[in-house]
């Protein structure tokens, strides 16, 4: 690595990013090969339990011959427990009973509709540049996250949260929002997270100190 690349943050195809802390990996890498997954730069997870299972062990009924997608953005944090449910968790819900009889054969699949089933996929799932989803937190089926939105630990998030909204509970509600109307406007045209490393590490204190004027000027 030279040293140019060492002024600019890691190396965001590495798996895990920090000398000594095999809890953190980085999504990226451990996407690769999934056909039904996309995961931005720097984004990581934190566990100290196998954290490589992140995509087998914290999203949950993602089945290729379903078709959702889960795509998460660049510079997201997310923390230990989180779960990310996929449309393959639903059941068929229009008769008398939600038991997927079909599934276990043995005569039980005969007269089974698929169409009652997949008439309650939620399509993709995604979860914008520089969300923070908080520990044990649960993510439902279909539900879109604006970026720099912030998950409290523990919610039950069923319904789509706004750019740079703060939301908790369960089920999830909004809490509050973190910067005004205009600011949140400004930061979804400049999208920092877009920029070129090299970009982004020469304005990293404008990022982290909340300079919008400064950010504007270097778009």
């Amino acid at each position: 690595m030279t040293d140019a690349c060492q002024h600019n943050g890691p190396d965001p195809d590495i798996l895990h990013p920090m000398p000594g802390h095999p809890r953190v990996v980085f999504l990226r890498p451990l996407a690769q090969g999934r056909p039904n997954v996309e995961a931005g730069a720097y984004s990581y997870y934190d566990d100290p339990d196998q954290p490589e299972a992140f995509f087998d062990r914290n999203v949950r009924y993602h089945f290729d011959f379903v078709g959702d997608r889960l795509i998460i953005g660049p510079f997201c944090a997310i923390g230990t427990g989180a779960q990310i449910i996929m449309s393959g968790a639903n059941h068929a819900m229009d008769g008398f009973s939600t038991y997927p009889f079909n599934i276990f054969a043995n005569g039980w699949e005969a007269g089974f509709d698929p169409e009652s089933w997949a008439k309650g996929m939620r399509g993709d799932t995604r979860i914008g540049a520089d969300v923070w989803i908080g520990s044990e937190a649960w993510i439902m089926p279909g539900v879109t996250v604006g970026p720099g939105a912030i998950i409290a630990a523990r919610a039950v998030v069923t319904q789509d949260v706004a750019p740079y909204a703060v939301v908790g509970g369960n089920p999830a509600r909004e809490l509050r929002q973190r910067f005004d109307a205009d600011t949140v406007s400004a930061l979804l045209d400049i999208a920092w997270w877009a920029w070129p490393v090299a970009k982004i590490t020469r304005n990293l204190g404008a990022i982290r100190g909340a300079d919008i004027d400064a950010l504007r000027a270097a778009t």
